[in-house]
């Protein structure tokens, strides 16, 4: 059959919603994000959404994102106006500040004056989204065009030297506009003006936290699985770890964890794994040692999004078989995020990459999923896997793609090949953490490209591979700058890979960020 995911999330419905309508912009899901951080549930929809679909899902509120357009160009992004009239507040934000205006009656143009960074904001009237803020402040800024001329209705509340009309509310009708970005962190008082907007314009509550996030997803889970065992696919990181928490406290014995043990793990993993969650915890727990199975069906395959494919069906075959010998396994819980939703290709975005987990999923299956993560990014992950008292060495474990290493190696899967990278990255995660800057480094991992570069060692020359050393911070994975490494620290990591692991003659360290590339090369 076809799978379905259930209502193995949080009933969202029973939180206050903020609709983040996507126009294209790099920061939308980082909106998404700061509504949050505000304790209120986000929701990024497409452009394209209808007013009818808007009252379905029955918003407190709708943030319109910025984006790359001109709202006067023929192919500009448009939105179905009617919207502006179902009385729920509505706060346009760049671009979004643009397409507000014009469809009420505004106008936008291009004043000949850019404005793109930091510029200096002077709030004429503090009616709300201002109140009780100063009257000069720093903002962030980009854009060619702006509105030159609020609609009718609308006070003008603040401008700057670019823009005229840098912010508007028609407080009457709930509508509100800002040509700068309060989601960037260098808008000094962004976040207190998302908040304006989220508690004195809709009335949020504020309610979107741990606990309640726990409670709800505990009560769909047992409505959901009812009688049923489910099986949660276990990897020993922070997103199946946490979903395998949540659907414990929900369904308790009803839940067998399986860890499959590709053979495409860090060194030592699956031990690990079977330690933690089999004596720690006392959760069923199968071990599926199933390496050979894996590596044959990636034997050749050098297309990552096959490999990928490849692996989520693998996977998924072999849940299947497990729970052939178990009465009555009708789920499959899985650590699914956000961002892996988004970053898989939906009618808001632009496919970057399947996730094994999504899609890389078959189309046919005979599980229902469970997806109590579905709705969370990562930093809200970690924050419910302490509420539900995990321990530090899983909540803030650094993610590990659930293809494992044969992501991380470019090109043919052998097994020489992954006990080569399987060394030298149990090196450099050791050196990151003797320096103390696991945690402060979002991921830091080794690549084994399907290359091989002249070395000399002990006088004698060298045809081996290269080791790219790849750190990155972010917050949520969505965007990522390369980690400023101690140029000491890289040294060592240089020096023991090259001198302890066969196979490896030099070691170079990417320092590109996401976007344009992404963490993971493949």
């Amino acid at each position: 059959m076809t799978a379905r995911s259930v209502s193995g999330q949080a009933s969202t419905g029973d939180f206050d919603r903020i609709l983040v309508v996507d126009f294209g912009a790099q920061y939308a899901q980082l909106i998404a994000r700061r509504v949050r951080e505000a304790s209120v549930l986000s929701e990024i929809v497409s452009r394209e959404i209808t007013a009818d679909e808007v009252r379905q899902k029955k918003p407190i509120g709708i943030i319109l994102s910025g984006g790359p357009a001109s709202v006067y160009a023929d192919d500009a992004y448009a939105i179905d106006e009617s919207i502006f009239e179902l009385g729920i507040p509505v706060l346009g934000i760049c671009y979004g500040h643009q397409v507000l205006a014009q469809a009420l009656g505004g106008t936008v143009a291009s004043t000949g004056t850019s404005e793109f960074g930091a510029a200096e904001l002077t709030v004429t009237a503090a009616v709300r989204l201002f109140k009780e803020l100063p009257e000069n402040q720093t903002v962030w800024m980009s854009h060619r065009d702006a509105v030159s001329e609020a609609p009718a209705g609308f006070v003008v509340t603040a401008s700057t030297p670019g823009a005229g009309v840098a912010a508007m509310e028609d407080t009457e009708r709930g509508l509100y506009g800002v040509q700068f970005h309060p989601e960037v962190g260098h808008t000094a008082f962004g976040q207190r003006i998302l908040e304006r907007f989220l508690v004195d314009a809709c009335g949020a509550r504020a309610d979107w936290t741990n606990e309640s996030i726990i409670d709800q997803s505990v009560e769909s889970i047992r409505a959901s699985v009812g009688d049923s065992v489910a099986i949660c696919g276990l990897s020993g990181g922070v997103d199946s770890s946490v979903a395998a928490a949540i659907v414990h406290k929900a369904i308790g014995d009803q839940l067998v964890c399986v860890f499959v043990d590709h053979g495409l793990m860090r060194l030592g993993e699956g031990d690990q794994v079977e330690e933690t969650f089999r004596n720690h915890f006392k959760m069923n727990l199968i071990h599926v040692k199933a390496q050979d199975r894996f590596l044959d069906a990636l034997a050749g395959i050098t297309d990552p999004e096959e490999k990928r494919k490849i692996i989520g069906e693998t996977f998924i075959r072999v849940f299947e078989e497990v729970a052939a010998g178990i009465k009555n396994a009708n789920f499959l819980v899985q650590g699914t995020l956000y961002p892996d939703v988004i970053e898989s290709g939906t009618k808001d975005a632009a496919k970057i990459k399947s996730h094994h987990n999504v899609g890389g999923l078959p189309d046919e299956m005979r599980f229902d999923l469970v997806e109590p993560l579905r709705d969370l990014f990562k930093d809200e992950v970690r924050s419910v896997g302490e509420e539900l008292g995990l321990p530090d060495e899983i909540v803030w474990r650094q993610p590990f793609p659930g293809p494992g290493l044969a992501v991380r190696i470019i090109g043919d899967i052998t097994r020489e090949r992954v006990s080569i990278l399987q060394a030298a990255d149990a090196i450099v995660v050791d050196e990151i953490r003797k320096a103390g800057l696991y945690r402060e480094v979002w991921q830091s991992f080794g690549i084994l490209p399907a290359i091989k570069t002249v070395g000399v060692q002990g006088d004698t020359r060298t045809y081996a591979y290269p080791l790219i050393l790849r750190a990155v911070t972010s917050d949520d994975a969505m965007t990522a700058d390369w980690a400023r490494l101690p140029y000491e620290l890289l040294a060592r990591i240089s020096s023991r890979v090259i001198n302890e692991v066969p196979g490896i003659n030099r070691v170079a360290y990417d320092i590109s960020s996401k976007p344009p590339a992404t963490i993971e090369w493949e």
